[in-house]
């Protein structure tokens, strides 16, 4: 339903917008652009993206493939457990929904989506049976779909593909900026949730990861910025990015041969899904482009970008990030939609321009909230969320302010 009325009323607020142009200061030209505009997105959404990302997903899904077969999954279950049972105190230790979580979790921060929706779906479906009220949404259930809309995500597959697809020089130099901001917005999450449930934050497991992660990112982002120039950044993020992506590929297939899997077969069975993701997102790419089209060449994102320009220039603020900002007003809203945004940014600005570096961070920074609510929510019938959008819309705020600031310190 969101969806629906996000792209009609794309449409109609271009086309109301566009008229307003032609009536009122004569430009009679406005739907030509808008028109040629749809042509020229249409075919950009298939054959300069969706057919080249064929080839790269292709390639990261068969190396994902082997990490699953390798243990990765089951890995990091097991060392994430101890934290969660203590920030799910309502679930019994050994309640099937503690592995569901656990798992869900995991082949999220490794980008497994497909393999994450179901244990997510089968995490709700367990935490459910555990809902002393099934029509309301229970403490755990929340605290569960604030962390799933936090989108912490170890590796950005899709936007360092996308990046690649569009000639970036280095498409995982967004990496570790991503990381940073994505785990600021599942801190604050989690936190916030914490706050309203009374959970002891203080408990000696819950201080020893919140705080050794976040005193280790803090001080890496204080290292550098105090005593690293930009072009020594931009050289630390290339070198550190590269050398942990090709270390992550590295241990999955050491991982894999050590469980004496047949580590070229897994990649194929991996592999096979690249092409079909290509083929699945065209009608969602080409749909959600050429609204975003109609928007642009309409004038309308050119007025939301001027008037966040107002706003900041009138509190003093640099304001070299706003038009990167509609692609983190329609993050919560719209998975594609955002997508959308954040690929017009980079072929309006450059794939490697401030701007379209800032659209894939505000890209990886969160998950789609109001469409995670809506999914996982009504898979079990829940009909009043509490505070669960509020404090999904508070993680997906902190991930962009944090987008924002890991942006200028690593690519201003």
């Amino acid at each position: 339903m969101v969806l629906n009325y996000l792209w009609t009323g794309f449409f109609f607020v271009g086309f109301v917008a566009a008229a307003v142009q032609w009536l009122l200061l004569g430009d009679v030209e406005v739907f030509k652009r808008i028109v040629d505009g749809t042509f020229d997105s249409a075919k950009v959404a298939v054959m300069d993206i969706a057919l080249p990302l064929a080839g790269v997903m292709t390639l990261w899904l068969g190396i994902m493939k082997i990490g699953e077969k390798a243990g990765a999954i089951d890995f990091i279950a097991r060392l994430i457990a101890p934290f969660f049972e203590r920030i799910f105190p309502g679930v019994p230790k050994n309640h099937p929904a503690n592995g569901h979580m656990v798992m869900n979790f995991s082949a999220n921060m490794l980008g497994l989506d497909n393999a994450a929706t179901p244990f997510g779906l089968k995490a709700m479906e367990s935490l459910q049976t555990l809902n002393p009220d099934p029509d309301e949404a229970s403490d755990a259930q929340i605290m569960f779909l604030v962390l799933h809309t936090s989108g912490l995500t170890l590796i950005p597959l899709a936007i360092m593909a996308q990046r690649a697809v569009l000639g970036a020089k280095d498409p995982s130099d967004i990496f570790i900026p991503c990381l940073i901001a994505t785990y600021v917005a599942t801190v604050v999450g989690l936190v916030g949730v914490a706050i309203r449930q009374r959970i002891n934050l203080f408990d000696r497991v819950v201080l020893g990861w919140l705080g050794g992660i976040s005193a280790g990112i803090g001080g890496l982002v204080w290292f550098m910025s105090r005593h690293m120039n930009r072009a020594e950044i931009e050289v630390f993020s290339k070198l550190s990015s590269n050398l942990l992506l090709l270390a992550i590929m590295v241990a999955f297939m050491v991982g894999a041969m050590r469980r004496r899997v047949n580590v070229y077969d897994a990649f194929i069975e991996g592999a096979k899904g690249g092409i079909q993701t290509s083929i699945t997102i065209i009608p969602y790419l080409v749909g959600m482009l050429v609204a975003v089209s109609v928007l642009r060449n309409s004038g309308v994102l050119a007025l939301v970008v001027a008037g966040f320009n107002g706003v900041f220039s009138h509190l003093g603020l640099n304001t070299d990030f706003t038009p990167a900002l509609p692609t983190a007003l329609m993050k919560p809203l719209s998975g594609s939609g955002s997508r959308a945004m954040m690929v017009d940014a980079m072929k309006s600005y450059g794939v490697d321009s401030f701007v379209g570096r800032l659209a894939c961070v505000f890209q990886g920074s969160a998950d789609t909230t109001f469409y995670i609510v809506a999914l996982y929510y009504g898979s079990v019938g829940i009909k009043r969320p509490r505070y669960s959008i509020s404090m999904g819309l508070l993680a997906d705020f902190a991930g962009v302010v944090a987008a924002i600031f890991v942006a200028y310190l690593f690519f201003h």
